[in-house]
């Protein structure tokens, strides 16, 4: 039996929507309902996300791209978000074939900081949410989603308030899927293999990001030179979000290029 739960609706060319960490699917439904008049939607919850139990082995990266590719499309676009944005990129490498084109929200290819990579989390600030998920489950997540959202605006706390309703509108995260996924973003460092990318990318960045600073837009031109790069301006982590409208935008003028 699969890991993940998988959903699909819309008519036309086919997508694919991958969530992040804590998180589920279900934190795409007001985007996926937008884009399903033009296509083919799949969305799927990671293991020990959302309406799936957790695997009963430890997962990596690869084995989460791998999990991912079993119940997908056999080509499509992908849109991932944070983890999930780690996740596509992954798959594009191990399977180029499988992937039109990449559309990475607020993910970078190395999330912790590093020699040469300031524009990424503390690895402290990590490995603390690690050892917090054992003595305060709930207000652990709740302080990683508190992240998300920019300054405090009204658009930054409605967007947590969307974020923390979403997170218990199923089953718990599973911890062990929870550490697994920490895991992931304090080792997995993709930045050597990124210019192995041949399909067309966009990266969707938010200005006022604590998790993915925006900053790193400039080192990911360097990595990847065909890559577009979009910053939304006032945007936290959660773009799609907060600013609905602007992301539509971004990818609109991805997916579908006016021509002249």
């Amino acid at each position: 039996m699969s890991s993940l739960y998988l959903e699909q609706f819309g008519t036309g060319p086919d997508l694919v929507l991958v969530h992040g960490w804590g998180l589920h699917s279900g934190v795409f439904n007001a985007l996926a309902e937008r884009l399903a008049a033009r296509y083919r939607i799949t969305l799927v919850d990671l293991p020990g996300h959302g309406r799936r139990p957790a695997p009963e082995q430890q997962q990596d990266l690869s084995t989460l791209a791998d999990s991912v590719a079993a119940v997908t499309p056999s080509r499509a676009t992908w849109v991932g978000w944070s983890l999930g944005g780690m996740i596509a990129a992954q798959l594009a490498l191990n399977a180029p074939a499988r992937v039109d084109k990449l559309i990475l929200v607020a993910s970078s290819p190395r999330f912790i900081t590093g020699t040469g990579w300031p524009y990424a989390m503390d690895p402290a600030l990590l490995a603390g949410f690690a050892q917090e998920l054992q003595e305060d489950y709930r207000g652990t997540l709740d302080r990683f989603l508190s992240l998300h959202v920019g300054l405090n605006t009204a658009a930054g706390r409605d967007t947590l308030r969307q974020l923390r309703e979403m997170l218990f509108q199923f089953p718990s995260p599973a911890p062990q899927a929870l550490r697994d996924g920490l895991a992931i973003l304090s080792s997995a460092d993709l930045r050597a293999q990124l210019p192995a990318l041949r399909c067309p990318v966009l990266y969707v960045l938010g200005e006022r990001d604590r998790l993915v600073p925006a900053g790193v837009g400039a080192a990911l031109t360097v990595l990847l030179p065909a890559a577009r790069i979009e910053i939304v301006t006032g945007a936290g982590h959660a773009p799609f979000l907060s600013h609905q409208t602007e992301f539509l935008a971004a990818l609109a003028a991805f997916l579908e290029p006016a021509h002249d």
